[in-house]
């Protein structure tokens, strides 16, 4: 009898379509079969876990952390199952994967790439990971995925917002849940130009390395193509804890908008600096002075207090949304943890899902098996609305929020509000647009 096969888009060789998130497994005929790398043979598969447990992202990197620890506890039966249940595909059955007890092992970033590689080798080499995720810096990603790509085993990106990750740095073991920067400018600066007008001048501030330097020139890009002036680009040291330096020119730039492509604890000290020189109460140009923050988060929010109020972002995921599956995990969320989930936390906890699901859709542990089964994906049920893994670069596509600081917070954690929710088709590009050009998605490897 012969075997039925279907190709990367999910399309039947006999010409029918799967549906979305269909729980029909993906049959393959060689490449399952083939010796790769930390084939678990036991009664237990390891996943690493590779998040910043220090440095300037450590906060993002904790709830990181958390979110992957309630996802093994769901995919091994425990708790609430939180999106399991609210997930398109229904192959997870609290069983862990393809019958394995699910385990894992944890590494520190320290936010630095060579820090970031080691820690996933040893894992890797040691402990017998057969897949890699997390992470809170593209710097700290693309360094991990391209030795995962090395090694033979998946790599799930964690909270990577550069263009580079699934752009000229792409790699055919890597896949990215997490928007980009140049959805977060495709998603803003409409905004910007409905709130502030299309006549500004912008100054920009910018973290240097791979995020912060396409951040900066996909907004740049956008809010230029709408009317706006740049009148200045400055790079700051992803280690500065004082922006004051930086800050002080501004004044006299000319400009009447500063724009800080910062995250985490970076973008707390820079907006702080920020405010205490006076800036939001600024009149320049005959206009009110103002501040954007492209890459937002609640534990950035949280960070810089009162100082975020009214300013306007971007964020891939909020826990304020009403859809059944976001609902879901805040309720596993808080349950567990007494507070609410980050959009780190989110995007880490759909990644240990999704390949999980691939896993066990594709019948194998192999990476080529798994890396065909997510792409060309179609999913729903994990937030942000109906979800595409394209094939082309291992990008996910779905709906952007626009966030704002929130004037008057009922509590600690109501700090942003959604103001607009951007539908997939107005982040969406070409695979070949030129801010993602430079490099081959390459052939998977097995090990």
């Amino acid at each position: 009898m012969s075997k039925l096969i279907t190709n990367r888009r999910g399309v039947l060789r006999g010409g029918a379509a799967l549906g979305a998130g269909l729980a029909m497994p993906t049959i393959f005929t060689a490449s399952s079969a083939a010796a790769f790398t930390n084939d678990p043979t036991g009664s237990t598969v390891t996943l690493g876990f590779n998040v910043p447990q220090s440095g300037p992202y450590a906060d993002e990197g904790a709830d990181e952390l958390r979110a992957y620890e309630l996802a093994v506890e769901h995919l091994n039966g425990g708790g609430d199952g939180g999106m399991m249940n609210t997930f398109s595909s229904k192959v997870l059955d609290g069983t862990g994967i393809m019958g394995k007890k699910v385990e894992y092992v944890t590494g520190d970033t320290q936010t630095k790439s060579d820090a970031a590689r080691a820690s996933a080798r040893s894992m890797i080499e040691k402990d017998g990971a057969v897949m890699i995720t997390g992470g809170s810096s593209s710097g700290v990603a693309i360094a991990v995925q391209g030795l995962c790509q090395e090694a033979g085993v998946i790599f799930m990106a964690g909270l990577t917002h550069s263009n580079d990750t699934t752009g000229k740095d792409k790699k055919a073991n890597g896949f990215r849940h997490f928007f980009n920067g140049y959805m977060s400018a495709a998603a803003l600066a409409p905004v910007l130009a409905a709130r502030y007008g299309t006549d500004r001048t912008a100054y920009h501030l910018t973290a240097d390395y791979t995020w912060g330097w396409t951040q900066e020139e996909s907004i740049a890009a956008a809010t230029e193509a709408m009317g706006w002036n740049t009148v200045e680009k400055v790079r700051t040291p992803l280690a500065s804890t004082d922006f004051s330096s930086y800050i002080a020119p501004v004044l006299n730039s000319g400009a009447d908008v500063l724009v800080l492509n910062h995250y985490g604890g970076n973008m707390v000290n820079s907006l702080t600096n920020a405010v205490q020189f006076g800036l939001r109460e600024k009149v320049v140009n005959g206009k009110n002075f103002e501040i954007v923050v492209p890459l937002y988060s609640r534990l950035m929010a949280r960070g810089a207090g009162a100082n975020v109020k009214g300013i306007f972002g971007s964020t891939n995921w909020h826990w304020s949304l009403t859809d059944e599956g976001s609902q879901a995990f805040v309720r596993s969320f808080g349950t567990k943890y007494g507070f609410p989930p980050s959009q780190a936390a989110h995007t880490v906890y759909c990644q240990t899902l999704l390949y999980a699901d691939a896993v066990q859709r594709a019948g194998s542990f192999n990476p080529c098996a798994v890396a065909e089964a997510l792409e060309g994906y179609d999913f729903d049920g994990l937030g942000n609305g109906p979800t595409h893994y394209r094939a082309g670069d291992h990008q996910c596509f779905k709906d952007v929020l626009v966030v704002k600081g929130k004037e008057n917070p009922e509590n600690e954690f109501d700090l942003l509000e959604i103001v607009e929710i951007t539908p997939r088709a107005q982040v969406e590009y070409a695979v070949d647009h030129p801010m993602f050009a430079g490099g081959e998605l390459g052939a998977c490897n097995g090990g």
